[in-house]
């Protein structure tokens, strides 16, 4: 497969995970975090579809696209191992959708980073809430959860806090 191809599909199965979120998560009350701003495509997306909801991102430094940055006050800089803890003390257990695309192209890496990750990211989650990411995650009580129509294995994971 190219790289291309590996690319679409994860640009497909990210878009099809976060409008299935998006859904499964409308009406809940409390916020959405974007873990990983990049170009902002994504914060772009789920801004633009949770209206009335309020979107925060997690980032070191901004460096998106003028037309998808966020307000300085939906921005949270710094790095995410001291940045999550202070959400949590901040939020609480209140966010109802979390997206994180936080690996690089190193599958090893990214692996290792998912393991220090995700303890700071399960104790954000509401009940009910989920989790959409483009590594494998792990979690001691998020469940994952199937992926919608048009996701393709491996490419995007969906975790779900159901107590």
């Amino acid at each position: 497969m190219s790289r291309l191809d590996v690319f679409i599909n994860r640009m497909v199965s990210q878009r099809a995970c976060l409008d299935f979120g998006i859904a499964a998560t409308k009406g809940m009350a409390g916020p959405v975090f974007e873990l990983g701003l990049g170009n902002g495509r994504t914060f772009d997306h789920l801004r633009d579809n949770t209206a009335g909801r309020d979107v925060y991102v997690f980032e070191r430094k901004v460096e998106s696209n003028p037309a998808s940055t966020p307000t300085d006050e939906q921005t949270i800089l710094g790095d995410v191992m001291q940045t999550l803890p202070q959400a949590l003390e901040h939020f609480g257990p209140t966010a109802t959708l979390i997206h994180a695309d936080l690996g690089g192209h190193n599958l090893e890496k990214n692996d290792l980073f998912a393991r220090k990750v995700s303890p700071l990211i399960e104790p954000l989650l509401a009940i009910g809430g989920l989790m959409i990411s483009s590594d494998r995650m792990y979690f001691d009580n998020l469940v994952e959860q199937p992926l919608p129509e048009g996701a393709i294995e491996g490419r995007c994971f969906i975790y779900k806090r159901e107590t």
